[in-house]
């Protein structure tokens, strides 16, 4: 029986049985080293898949989420995250990891210690576990301006 793992951060060993763990763990190694080609392999292809958070917004389909990965990637900013104090439950064809991230985001004059609530849903599509949705939030009204600052450049404006 594999180790209970209470954070993921991308560099755990993967079991290598195809499960929505390893998915888990492919998505926080993609994600830390900006591994686009990787979140690709590990996000549903198409107009599927669905994220909201602080940063990307409300984004459908991979191409509008590969955007978003790519713009942050790009950015000033380093953005790291740990995934912990998680549940995990699932189906045959389904899989759900509820918890929450820490981490950083750092520029050459700047860093912040990130606390995001976070939901991945994976779906098993042609017997691969791929990443159909994304929700992350931030509860703390001062972090989430700083978090915004530091990418945007200024917090963003609620909208009507």
């Amino acid at each position: 029986m594999a180790e209970l793992l209470t954070e993921i951060t991308g560099s755990e060993n993967m079991v290598g049985d195809g499960s929505a763990l390893d998915a888990l763990i492919g998505f926080y190694r993609a994600f830390n080293a900006g591994d686009l080609e990787a979140l690709a392999a590990n996000w549903a292809d198409g107009d599927r898949p669905s994220m909201d958070n602080p940063i990307g917004g409300i984004r459908r389909g991979w191409p509008s989420i590969r955007e978003g990965y790519a713009k942050l990637f790009g950015g000033k900013a380093k953005v790291r995250v740990a995934f912990h104090d998680f549940t995990s439950q699932g189906g045959d064809d389904w899989h759900l990891f509820v918890g929450r991230e820490r981490g950083s985001c750092v520029t050459a004059g700047r860093s912040i210690e990130l606390r995001i609530r976070t939901t991945r849903w994976f779906t098993r599509i042609d017997g691969v576990w791929r990443q159909l949705h994304h929700h992350g939030s931030i509860e703390e009204p001062a972090l989430l301006a700083a978090y915004q600052e530091i990418i945007f450049g200024a917090p963003l404006e609620r909208p009507a």
